[in-house]
């Protein structure tokens, strides 16, 4: 019998078996919602919205408001926000890091993309509605069809960027409806005493040694690019929290996982203003910014609440203000006459974070280097601890943060660590909590999306495992998703590239067996700051790739429901060594500093090319070279021998590939997955 009819044969048998199934068939899911039954049937993961919607509505009533956008940032458009600041979260239940809500008199809506899809369902009651997508026409098609003409749509606008509130002005436009900014944020009204207090910790001073430079130099050479630049703006506007950070050589800890403090900066010719609440000044790095006083390398200090005020009062004289429409919002951007405006995506201080100089570099290394050592540490205590049933999701996510810790200059983690077995691996960004942890087995894939951070360096790897055996599909998609990250870390590119034009690469073993994966490709990492660092990377509103730019490049494969597969790795720009010589400018190429060996069980040799095997080798190499001395120096033995068990070179000799079969289990897989699905819908 032809293949494609003992298909259709199979699959019409199987239609007969399921005819009779009750409609709740033994296999439905129980960690999503449904609420398509009465009652609606929640998971234990979801929240109960009922309360905050009630409140959030008769505060609109009062307002006039028919629908209010709340999204997931806060007023510095920070991708990772403080409790304080997580009004998405506490209105809706969900906490994934991307996402906007819409609240109208009788629905509501979320839209994140495709990270948070399956956590969004776990997360949500019924009354919310699940939009797959976080396309702003589609908010605004929603809203349309929501609010009748003559309504009235609000935000606030200390939350929404130039750019974002422009996109909404757009898709609003001519339709009758109001799109009216309101600067008391309803959340936080209905929210009340209930909503953490503000940051009180104290803001210190990087150690020169973990610097590139001083905070003088820097202002030195943003100024001189005020001066050249052809419109000769007066000032820079920063609102990132990274942008100050970074000038000014302060850390802090106002938002988790991120060493960066609330405060504006406004850097004029002559002048410097920081808006800061200036009492959590640590006396060192107040004697650091103020050493230079009077003068033009004086900080004035000014109140963190009074920075819209000044540079209301700045914006009157004959000033052009240059600043970043990613990161400043439309509260502060609407005090300044579009005349004096000189607006880029990124201010020129974001720019100049993203290129490591020498020094930054070798900070970054050096941290990759301890923190290979934790998560090898971490791997091998894995494959002594799983076999014995003796680790969870949860267990394991707190032992890999305490293996870092002991490390030399730990900061603790960059993030929360996303620790994921089986079916949880399928959720992009999934992290366990004490009270819902999956246990780890030996029949499961495991997925470790981890990093730290280090005073020298911000650190982020995923490796993901297998200890038993692993199945075709599971070993044939992991090796795919190994040849997309291998693939891009060996490219060889022009410079000025951007990196959209290259992140197919990645995706190029996937797409030949109809595979692909929903996130980005790869993003910026900073020098002891967010571990998300704009604006690096392979989306198209990333800048070009430049030598001394750090990157993830993180291709994998999810199957929702059953498994999740990432690898991760972190790779520095550096100028390739080429045979010839086109240009004035040499080529690109990325070095990968992340030295941790991938899961040798999930490999299938046949599936790679001899150009493949050889990176592979020459990169283990590399990492016996870097980790290996230093875990004798700290005296892990078992860990080093671990380690070049894990490094021993791949065989070049039979690596013809043959992947008919594979590709054809493969496809019959997910075919049969797909129509499978389809029947039991």
């Amino acid at each position: 019998m032809h293949a494609l009819q003992w298909i259709a044969a199979w699959v019409l048998l199987l239609h007969g078996c399921a005819a009779g199934r009750p409609p709740q068939a033994a296999s439905a899911r129980t960690d999503v919602r449904d609420c398509s039954v009465d009652p609606p049937y929640l998971p234990p993961t979801a929240t109960n919205t009922m309360a905050q919607l009630t409140a959030l509505r008769g505060t609109m009533r009062a307002h006039g408001i028919h629908a209010y956008i709340v999204p997931s940032t806060d007023a510095h458009m920070s991708e990772y926000i403080a409790e304080r600041d997580s009004r998405l979260g506490w209105l809706t239940g969900f906490t994934g890091s991307a996402g906007t809500g819409v609240v109208t008199q009788d629905k509501a809506a979320l839209w994140t993309d495709s990270r948070y899809w399956t956590q969004a369902e776990r997360q949500l009651d019924c009354n919310w509605e699940l939009q797959r997508t976080t396309w702003i026409e589609s908010i605004g098609l929603w809203i349309l069809e929501a609010v009748p003409v003559g309504g009235n749509i609000s935000l606030d606008p200390f939350l929404f960027s130039i750019d974002t509130w422009n996109s909404y002005s757009r898709a609003l436009h001519g339709s009758g409806r109001t799109l009216l900014p309101i600067e008391t944020n309803l959340v936080d009204q209905v929210w009340g005493d209930q909503r953490p207090p503000p940051a009180s910790s104290e803001i210190y001073s990087l150690p020169p040694a973990f610097t590139g430079s001083s905070w003088q130099e820097k202002v030195a050479g943003i100024r001189q690019q005020m001066e050249q630049h052809v419109r000769r703006p007066t000032a820079v506007l920063l609102s990132g929290l990274e942008e100050t950070a970074w000038l000014f050589n302060l850390r802090g800890d106002d938002i988790p996982y991120n060493p960066v403090f609330y405060a504006y900066t406004l850097l004029t010719n002559t002048t410097i203003s920081l808006f800061v609440n200036e009492t959590r000044l640590a006396a060192a790095a107040r004697q650091s910014l103020q050493a230079g006083c009077p003068g033009p390398l004086c900080v004035q200090l000014q109140e963190y609440g009074q920075a819209r005020t000044h540079l209301r009062h700045y914006a009157q004289g004959n000033v052009t203000v240059w600043l970043g429409t990613e990161y400043t919002t439309y509260g502060l951007y609407s005090v300044i006459p579009q005349e004096k405006l000189l607006e880029d995506s990124y201010s020129p201080v974001m720019l100049a974070k993203a290129v490591k100089n020498t020094k930054e570099q070798k900070l970054l290394r050096a941290a990759h280097v301890r923190d290979a050592v934790a998560v090898i540490q971490y791997l091998l205590w894995l494959e002594k601890m799983v076999p014995q049933g003796q680790v969870d999701e949860f267990s394991g996510a707190q032992h890999i943060d305490t293996l870092r810790q002991a490390q030399e200059h730990s900061r603790g983690p960059s993030f929360q660590s996303i620790s994921a077995s089986g079916l949880n691996a399928a959720l992009a960004h999934y992290s366990p909590s004490n009270g819902s942890s999956r246990k780890l087995s030996v029949n499961e894939m495991y997925l470790s999306d981890t990093g730290g951070q280090y005073l020298d360096g911000t650190t982020d790897i995923t490796r993901t495992v297998h200890w038993g055996v692993p199945t075709p599909l599971q070993k044939e998609a992991y090796t795919r998703v190994l040849m997309g990250n291998i693939d891009l870390s060996r490219l060889v590119f022009p410079p000025n590239t951007a990196g959209r034009a290259v992140e197919s690469f990645a995706r190029r073993a996937l797409w030949d067996v109809g595979l692909n994966y929903g996130h980005g490709t790869g993003h910026g990492i900073g020098n002891f700051l967010s571990v998300h660092e704009w604006p690096v990377g392979f989306q198209s509103n990333n800048v070009p790739l430049t030598a001394g730019m750090f990157t993830s490049i993180e291709p994998g494969y999810y199957r929702d429901g059953e498994f999740g597969i990432r690898i991760e790795d972190v790779a520095l720009v550096v100028e390739a060594q080429t045979e010839h010589q086109t240009g004035e400018k040499p080529f690109l190429t990325f070095e990968v500093v992340s030295l941790v060996p991938y899961d040798r069980n999930l490999i299938d040799l046949r599936l790679l090319s001899p150009e493949q095997i050889r990176y592979l080798n020459a990169y283990y190499e590399t990492i016996r070279a870097r980790v290996g001395p230093e875990l004798q120096r700290q005296q892990l033995e078992e860990a080093y021998r671990w380690l070049q068990r894990s490094t021993e070179p791949f065989p070049l000799g039979s690596t013809a590939t043959s992947a008919t079969a594979t590709l054809g289990t493969l496809a019959l897989a997910s075919l049969l997955s797909t129509l499978l699905t389809g029947l039991q819908a």
